[in-house]
């Protein structure tokens, strides 16, 4: 038998393997995690929710690059809960649940995914979020604990006004024409984001041209294209700015690719076809549209 090492020598191993279990925490807060809950929806007195799937992508703030994705469907404790027939598009039914795994099964990864993280998601604060905590508990956990929270239903309300309707996530995806919201956690999660994308790109350029947007273009300069129909002026949208498809299951709209700006407000609409020909935007058009590559 070795005898063991002097703690002289043990120590700075160890050192160096709590400095890099820190960075590794410092990383991991730094990540947002989207993530999406799908439930049963009570119908009268004393029923509950039931949580029928999870799905999550953990993203780079910086990037907004997709570092790793999970999505599960959960059985219920009590089938009868849930629906023989789902009256959404790809709507969960009861035997699409029924051979699924329980909570406690998942639950090593859901906390895995969510625990120590930036929490992100439509709603989140007040259902998602609530839900979650409900299901660890039933099974006995300590739920996850994020290290900071957004919820886009809040922000997107305070930031983009009441200009797409009710704010819910199916109106801003009609808004921006990105289809219909499927209802299954990881579809909608990948919504979210691009929802987020679309609002931010609208508000980037609100906020670096307001003169522009509100009808102030004193520019008398500025050269724009232009073609006739019906005797009247038009701005031509280019056709080789059109988003590529996607294997998402939904077409993703791209605001300045042709069709795509049928959904934007008249003001953008009037600003990109006169800020085409004027070099001095062509940098903040090209930078806005590299947000939703």
């Amino acid at each position: 038998m070795q005898n063991p090492e002097p703690k002289e020598q043990i120590l700075p191993t160890l050192y160096l393997e709590m400095e890099a279990s820190d960075d590794s925490s410092q990383e991991r807060a730094a990540e947002i995690v989207f993530f999406d809950l799908e439930t049963t929806v009570p119908n009268r007195a004393g029923q509950r929710f039931w949580v029928l799937e999870f799905g999550a992508i953990v993203v780079c703030p910086r990037k907004l690059v997709e570092l790793e994705s999970y999505s599960t469907l959960i059985r219920p404790g009590d089938l009868s809960a849930v629906a023989l027939r789902s009256g959404r598009s790809d709507g969960i039914t009861r035997e699409v649940v029924a051979g699924a795994p329980g909570f406690e099964e998942v639950a090593d990864q859901i906390f895995s995914i969510l625990n120590g993280r930036v929490w992100a998601g439509h709603n989140i604060q007040r259902f998602d979020c609530v839900r979650i905590k409900e299901a660890f508990a039933e099974i006995g956990r300590a739920a996850p604990v994020p290290v900071g929270m957004i919820d886009s239903l809040g922000v997107l309300t305070e930031k983009f006004g009441r200009r797409a309707g009710n704010m819910k996530m199916a109106t801003l995806a009609t808004y921006f024409g990105l289809g219909q919201q499927k209802h299954r956690s990881l579809d909608d999660v990948r919504m979210n984001l691009e929802v987020l994308k679309h609002c931010a790109t609208v508000l980037f350029l609100e906020s670096s041209l307001p003169s522009v947007l509100s009808g102030k273009w004193n520019d008398s300069t500025t050269i724009t294209t232009r073609s006739r129909s019906n005797g009247k002026l038009m701005c031509r949208e280019e056709s080789s700015r059109k988003s590529p498809t996607t294997s998402l299951g939904y077409q993703r709209a791209v605001p300045y690719a042709r069709g795509g700006l049928g959904k934007m407000t008249e003001r953008v609409k009037n600003l990109l076809c006169k800020a085409r020909e004027k070099p001095a935007l062509n940098n903040i058009l090209k930078h806005s549209h590299s947000l939703l590559r």
